[in-house]
């Protein structure tokens, strides 16, 4: 049992408090030239709202402050020249649609101080009072870094970037390619931003109404305006610790042929079930495309967002008398239906047939057409962070999460590999209060994280 409840708004006492304070900012460009120009966003860009991701790495020793955030900013600058959509900007083109804008504006780079305490001690598993102070907030261009140094000889390396110019995968093989520059060594396979992988058909289909594309995104016009006496959405940020014999036990349970993940957001799912005993339920899974688009490999390099969103809705009352095999079998069948190449050609194919209006996930909102309100939460496997591949020349980072505490109604879960190996994970929670009280309640699966 996790005891964070109590401690929800609480502050570090005395020497524990983190006190974070910036020390220099300088903006990063590449470090050749680039020239100007526009890259169209594909329309599986088109389908993210305008928000934010973080992603941070805890390192125990990193050496010298200063040498260390040199190595960081130059080979930032090389690896930029390759990943040069990161030091662009997202404009408006003249239909009004976000596009991308290289301009080599650069990428903002923070340099701060936490001399107030040492790494081991910040309690990561309470974001809005620890991680919040690490990652940067962007307030420019596509991507912004902040690099922290602890008194103890600890760092954490902090990024944020604009989800709409790539998605987690892109954003790991820029990880790992900025950290083989520090180090010295052979850069993995050059990206690709080849829109052609994701071009529409031609001509687009007349009728797209009825697809499971159609079912699964909605107009941002055909979004029900919530009643201007509601109040605006509450949610808190965790990070936990899951041990790998309790996904092993939660697999286990959910029956034969049944992946570590689908049985994950089962058991998740149910939570929200006891949760909110009188609300239907609404539960999504994050479904990358690239090996579908392309078995032979092709996608493998794009960077870029190649994803869709299916998700299924069961009143929390059936979801409590389900076992949770039951559970994981429903998962597994909306998910299968959404991990096939065709489906993402017509997804590509029915927001071309609504451009330049901005469309929306119907996930994120829980319900369908027709449907009533649900509480609802996406889960999206971080499972390909490369923790062991972000060495920067002083080792593996002890810690790393994903953070993303995004300003919408659902809730957003993402599982990832531990640093520490074996099989542990990492789950980042952006959730309501009442699904986090009950996950804290449980005896098992979510623990407090440890460096």
């Amino acid at each position: 049992m996790v005891q964070y409840l109590e401690t929800t708004t609480a502050k570090y006492d005395g020497s524990d408090e983190i006190e974070v304070t910036a020390t220099f900012t300088r903006t990063v460009v590449p470090a050749l030239p680039l020239q100007e120009h526009c890259l169209p966003l594909s329309n599986l860009d088109l389908i993210l709202p305008p928000i934010d991701v973080g992603v941070f790495f805890c390192y125990a020793a990193a050496g010298d402050g200063a040498a260390a955030a040199s190595t960081l900013k130059a080979a930032l600058a090389k690896v930029l020249v390759t990943y040069y959509p990161l030091a662009g900007e997202v404009v408006a083109n003249a239909a009004g649609e976000p596009e991308l804008l290289c301009s080599g504006r650069g990428v903002d780079f923070a340099e701060a101080t936490a001399d107030g305490v040492e790494l081991r001690d910040v309690r990561l598993g309470l974001p809005d009072e620890s991680v919040e102070k690490l990652v940067p907030k962007k307030k420019a261009g596509v991507m912004s870094v902040q690099v922290t140094k602890f008194k103890c000889g600890g760092a954490v390396v902090g990024c944020t970037f604009d989800h709409r110019v790539c998605d987690a995968y892109s954003f790991n093989m820029f990880l790992v390619a900025w950290a083989a520059t520090a180090r010295g060594t052979s850069v993995p396979l050059a990206p690709s931003f080849n829109r052609c992988l994701l071009a529409p058909n031609s001509p687009a289909p007349s009728c797209t109404a009825g697809t499971l594309a159609d079912r699964l995104f909605v107009p941002v016009s055909r979004v029900p305006r919530p009643p201007a006496t509601a109040a605006p959405p509450t949610a808190v940020n965790r990070i936990y610790h899951v041990a790998a014999d309790d996904v092993a036990a939660l697999q286990a349970s959910a029956g034969p042929g049944r992946t570590k993940l689908e049985s994950f957001t089962a058991h998740l799912w149910r939570l929200y079930a006891r949760a909110f005993p009188s609300h239907s339920c609404s539960m999504g899974v994050v479904v990358d495309g690239r090996a579908r688009v392309s078995p032979d490999g092709a996608m493998k390099p794009y960077f870029g967002n190649v994803l869709t969103i299916p998700y299924g809705v069961i009143g929390a009352a059936q979801l409590q008398d389900m076992a949770l095999a039951d559970v994981a079998e429903d998962v597994h069948r909306w998910v299968a239906e959404a991990a096939t190449g065709e489906h993402f050609e017509e997804l590509v194919d029915w927001v071309e047939t609504q451009r330049p209006e901005p469309t929306v996930a119907r996930a994120y909102l829980g319900v369908g057409d027709g449907e009533g309100a649900a509480v609802a939460c996406v889960v999206s496997s971080g499972m390909r962070l490369p923790v062991g591949e972000v060495d920067f020349g002083w080792g593996m980072p002890a810690f790393a999460s994903y953070h993303f505490p995004w300003p919408g109604g659902a809730g957003y879960v993402m599982p990832m590999p531990s640093a520490r190996g074996g099989g542990d994970w990492v789950v980042y929670v952006h959730a309501a209060p009442e699904l986090v009280r009950v996950m804290e309640e449980e005896p098992t699966v979510f623990r407090a994280p440890e460096i």
